[in-house]
């Protein structure tokens, strides 16, 4: 399997508090997605055994390259399809990072992670106005406002056509 200098091989697990609180469907998803790493990784390092490290042609290295661009690019759809179930002042930690996951897909340090993006919603709870009721009825559509014209043509009389 992975080398032990490639961390970034392995499949990170989704976290333990996170993955108590995703649907039966997403976390169906999940399991399926880290069938395919697995395999990618069993593919990306039987390759990297295969070739000679110190005389790589250009190609085999943008091979290389691509084929662990490929698994950087699923933890990433991983991580957006796990986004949705979570507060929007969480969907932080769904961002692509540029450092691998070591062993779990949100880091191994998501109880730190989480109380900073916290404490930063509430810092800029208070720095942002609040949105008042009345601007926001304001921007309302009112298709049936009543109005004080009549409802009906008053200029007509009866009989006419």
């Amino acid at each position: 399997l992975a080398p032990e200098n490639c961390v970034s091989l392995n499949v990170p697990a989704v976290n333990n508090p996170i993955w108590g609180n995703i649907s039966l469907s997403i976390r169906a998803q999940e399991v399926k997605m880290q069938k395919i790493l697995k395999l990618l990784a069993a593919g990306i390092t039987a390759f990297a055994r295969s070739i000679d490290g110190n005389n790589m042609t250009d190609e085999q290295q943008d091979a290389l390259a691509l084929l662990c661009n490929v698994q950087f690019e699923i933890n990433c759809f991983k991580k957006s399809a796990i986004r949705p179930t979570l507060y929007p002042k969480f969907a932080e930690l769904c961002k692509a990072s540029s450092t691998p996951p070591p062993t779990l897909l949100f880091g191994d340090n998501l109880p730190k992670q989480v109380k900073d993006l916290d404490e930063e919603a509430k810092a800029v709870g208070m720095i942002k106005a609040p949105t008042t009721i009345r601007s926001t009825v304001s921007r309302r559509q009112h298709p049936y406002a009543t109005t004080n014209r009549p409802r009906y043509h008053t200029d007509r009389t009866a009989g006419e056509t």
